[in-house]
């Protein structure tokens, strides 16, 4: 990371931002009682810590093209606040892909439909327990999803911009909802190659996490066509590196640091990349260990056996290797775009970040 940025201050900043919008909103649900206020306190809960990597790649982005953007107070207030609003959408997506993975945690705490079931068991009341913390968890995404939506309308950014912005924001939504459905299809169907899991990854992850925050905050700046694919290049192979690293730590990552059950992904079914090049080249014996134990319950000696199959497989080694490849494209498009220096070297240290972190 880029030692002339202060990183943890714009991450406090964007966690101001939130706090203040949730406010408001908390404000404005209070007539509707204690039942307004619990989803609330899971709004918080869904947006409070993380890297908030979408919203440094949207502030990013913007100074690229306007690198006097924090010259101004109000200007830099109004783009923290369309920062956060990406926060709100990646906080969205994980609501939901919690309930739809059956998660119980996430970032070491219970995932918002467990604690909304438990109220509800602790409450005795009437019907299904796991019924109202799966409707619960499906309301609270969709409103994030539509304040994620409001706080980038509010921003303070002249309309124009704003227009052009939303424009990016619409397509991000399409893409990740679209690629979250594909998941869950791959995973129906029991099956994906590598290509397939490929695309389950740019669409569902990498796209939203990296490229579209970069697109998002140029459009804020006035960018142009060029320009946005100009940042393609860099963000969207940087954002496959970013899930694929996210993948295999979703397999190998220490849960003290990653917040998740060891092996999480393998226990959920995951059909990521890192599965896929495992069943191509393992033995056809531990092959289908692994495909028959995907999805399943796992104790701790059984995850050590699937980890065990996947590195004799050669396959930890080749994302490993992907990652390089997919970063170092990335850094080479990044010294070819048009962008101001000191973005320039800000992004090369979220590149960085984003690809060789452990959590």
């Amino acid at each position: 990371m880029s030692t002339t940025w202060d990183a943890d201050g714009f991450r406090s900043s964007v966690q101001g931002a939130l706090d203040d919008f949730l406010d408001a909103q908390g404000a404005l649900l209070a007539p509707l009682g204690s039942d307004a206020e619990r989803l609330l306190e899971q709004a918080r809960a869904s947006v409070t810590g993380g890297k908030r990597f979408r919203a440094a790649f949207c502030h990013w982005g913007h100074r690229a093209f306007a690198p006097g953007a924090g010259d101004g107070a109000a200007h830099e207030a109004a783009l923290v606040r369309a920062c956060s609003s990406l926060e709100l959408l990646h906080a969205s997506a994980l609501v939901h892909d919690d309930y739809m993975d059956a998660s119980d945690t996430r970032r070491g705490r219970p995932s918002s439909h467990r604690v909304l079931e438990a109220q509800h068991r602790e409450a005795a009341w009437r019907g299904s327990p796991e019924q109202y913390g799966a409707a619960g968890a499906i309301l609270l995404g969709d409103l994030l999803q539509a304040w994620a939506d409001e706080m980038l309308r509010s921003s303070g950014f002249p309309v124009e911009r704003v227009l052009a912005a939303l424009r990016l924001f619409d397509i991000t939504r399409s893409e990740v909802i679209a690629g979250q459905f594909l998941d869950v299809s791959v995973q129906a169907r029991g099956f994906a190659d590598v290509e397939t899991a490929m695309t389950v990854l740019r669409y569902k992850s990498a796209k939203y996490s990296i490229e579209r925050p970069l697109h998002i905050g140029a459009a804020l700046a006035g960018a142009s066509e060029g320009d946005l694919e100009a940042l393609s290049a860099f963000g969207l192979p940087l954002g496959e590196a970013f899930q694929l690293r996210d993948d295999l730590l979703g397999v190998f990552g220490d849960p003290d640091a990653t917040g998740k059950p060891a092996g999480d992904d393998l226990v959920e079914g995951k059909r990521t990349v890192l599965v896929a090049h495992a069943l191509a080249g393992a033995s056809d014996s531990d092959a289908e260990l692994l495909d028959h134990s995907l999805g399943r319950p796992l104790s701790d000696a059984a995850v050590d056996r699937l980890r065990s199959i996947i590195t004799d497989s050669g396959a930890a080694t080749k994302v490993e290797q992907m990652i390089t490849d997919l970063a170092d494209q990335a850094v080479v498009a990044l010294e070819a775009a048009p962008i101001d220096a000191y973005a320039r070297e800000v992004l090369r240290g979220l590149a960085d970040a984003a690809t060789q972190r452990t959590v």
